[in-house]
Order: C-alpha cells, then structure tokens, then sequence
C-alpha cells in the first residue's frame, strides 16, 4: 500500500534511496541539500546501513568508490561548487566500470555563486564533467514526486551499466514541499556482483582499478565504455510530451524551468497561440528524436534554461537546422517567468 506524505525535494531524495537498498551513504555540508544529508545521517544509522559525513566533497566521493568496489549500493550528494570538486572521484568510478548515484541540487554560479537555484551545471553534468572519455547518465526530475520516482531509477541503472548515474536537481526543487506518493517498493533483488571486491576465497580475486598504463589496455576499456554508452542511449532515453500534436511553437525545459514552461504553455493556448513542451527527464543521452520529429512541423523552437545558454547546444543539434531556435534564460539564481517566455514567443512569431 503506497503512503502520500508532504516532504520536500531533498527529503524525498534520501527517502527513495533508503527505500532502493542504499547501503552507505557519504556526504558534505552544503547548501541548498543539506536537508537530504541531514535526512540521511537521521536514518541510515537506525537502518542498520552507513551514514558517514567526509571530511571533504573529495573524501566523500572516493568512499563512494571503496564501497561499491566492494559490492554496496551507495550514494552521495552535494551542490554545485562540491560536485565540482567530486569530479575526479567520479571519473575514476566511470573507469572502475562502478554503480554510483550522485545527487546535485544546483545553485548559481560560477565560483562559490550563491544559494538561489540554478541549471548551469548542465556542461559539467552532460560532457563527463571530468577527465577522459566518459559519460554519466542525467536523470532530470521536475518535480518533488519525480524526484522520489528518479532517485530510485538512478540505482537500478547504475547497476545494469555500472556507471556513475546523475541526478540533476536544483535549490528550488530540493527545499519546496509538496505530497508524494511513496509506494511500497520490494527489496532490491540481490545482484550477484561477480566483479565486488568481497574475498577471493574459492575463486581468483578480483582487481578493481583505473590506471592502465599499458595504451592497447587502457583502449580496450575506453572502446568498452563506449559500446555501453551506444545501449544507453539506444534504450534509456526519457522525456516528456505537452500540447505537440499541433504546436506551431515548442519549447523545449527541463526541471524547474519546464514547470514555468508548463504554464506558459497554458497561457499561450489562451491567446489562441498552438504551443506545445519538450521536457527532457533524461539529460544524457539526450532526446533528439522527438526534437527532430517537432522541428519537422513546427515555425521554432524556444530553449528555456535558468542558465545563460547550455542546453541550447543540444536542441539545436537535434533541429539539425529545420528551423530556428530562440532563447530565454536567467543567471544567478533567477528563474525565468512565464511572462518572458510569452514574450520571446511573440518575438519568434513576429519576425519569422
């Protein structure tokens, strides 16, 4: 039987992960989350599981590291300027071939920015964020209960693909509240986890590593790594469709923005104009196909970011030059009005 509670966004972070068999869980100060470490160094303890507040982003995540070596479920989370300095950590999970979930709730930016929510981490979260060639799988959620339902997905794809899964929330959608539904979920199906660092008694051990210094060596895994990514983005794309079927217009958010969009959309069927979201859940890999599919019938595209320009890149690749695409977007923790979207609109159907 499924419970509906009133929690905020960061709450419901640490309660979905408890609820998918989290078993450690590693975090450091920072806000706008800290109410999802708080949450968790409340209740992982009387869980029977692992609550541990590093000393650092770096500590944190490379506990991260040594636990799913070890075959755990495992979880940390930051903002901004601390998933920044986990970066190296999740590189070098990305090439250990490791499960991990990253949690980060974004604020403005750049440099230490401040608190007010932001999207201007979609670079970092997309394109690897560290070195070498790897990607993490984005998860994008919108809304408090989405982000419950996506904390959840992020764990069983992290272990399908053995990979560091993203999941991309921001200051506003991590301190507001509104009513979940929290089902009741089975236990988590105990993964065999052949590769776990969990004694070689009876069998040949185990090496967990990323330094290959051999190059044929470190290529073979680079190639592997690749040939995954392709049945990711063959198999886990997500997203969203609102109001397309006759939009001339279609705007294309995620997150927070995508909830302004939402309403804009509203108020622009009221004056009669067809208009019509994409909402991207999955960041990475990205849905170019419904994009390609609208910008075959509709005038233009409008990117809607709390950002100054990020993922626009990516819509315009998937339009492949069919029509234009305009913009709107707001910088230092401002989030962009349905009045501005209204207005960029009237702009696109004024001049093209």
């Amino acid at each position: 039987m499924s419970n509906k509670v009133l929690i905020s966004g960061n709450e419901a972070a640490g309660r979905a992960a408890i609820q998918a068999g989290c078993k450690a869980y590693y975090g450091y100060p920072i806000t706008p989350q800290n109410e999802l470490t708080e949450f968790m160094a409340a209740n992982m303890r009387e869980e029977g599981r692992i609550f541990i507040q590093a000393e650092s982003e770096l500590a944190a995540i490379n506990m991260c590291f040594g636990s799913s070596a070890a075959g755990a479920r495992v979880m940390t989370s930051s903002s901004s300027p601390g998933i920044s300095l986990k970066q190296e950590g999740i590189s070098y999970i990305a090439a250990a071939e490791l499960p991990c979930v990253i949690v980060n709730v974004q604020r403005g930016g750049p440099g230490l920015g401040n608190i007010a929510p932001a999207q201007s981490d979609y670079w970092q979260a997309t394109r690897g964020g560290g070195h070498g060639d790897y990607r993490t799988l984005v998860l994008a959620p919108h809304s408090v209960q989405e982000v419950f339902e996506l904390v959840v997905l992020a764990f069983d794809l992290a272990d399908k693909y053995r990979t560091p899964v993203l999941v991309l929330s921001d200051g506003r959608i991590g301190q507001m509240m509104e009513p979940v539904v929290i089902p009741e979920l089975s236990a988590p199906q105990k993964d065999p986890r052949p590769w776990a660092l969990t004694g070689c008694k009876g069998r040949e051990p185990n090496v967990v590593k990323s330094m290959l210094l051999v190059e044929d060596v470190l290529e073979k895994l680079n190639l592997r790594l690749q040939t995954r990514y392709r049945e990711i983005e063959e198999n886990e794309v997500r997203y969203e469709e609102y109001n397309i079927e006759d939009a001339d217009v279609v705007l294309v958010a995620y997150g927070t923005s995508a909830r302004t969009c939402r309403q804009a959309v509203k108020l622009a069927r009221e004056r009669g104009w067809n208009v019509g979201l994409i909402r991207p859940i999955t960041l990475w890999p990205y849905p170019a196909e419904p994009i390609r599919r609208a910008a075959e019938h509709c005038k233009f595209f409008v990117c809607v970011e709390m950002s100054l320009g990020q993922m626009i890149e990516d819509v315009r690749l998937s339009v492949e030059g069919r029509c234009p695409v305009l913009f709107t977007g707001r910088a230092g923790g401002n989030v962009p009005s349905p009045g501005e979207v209204l207005a960029t609109i009237e702009e696109g159907m004024n001049s093209i």
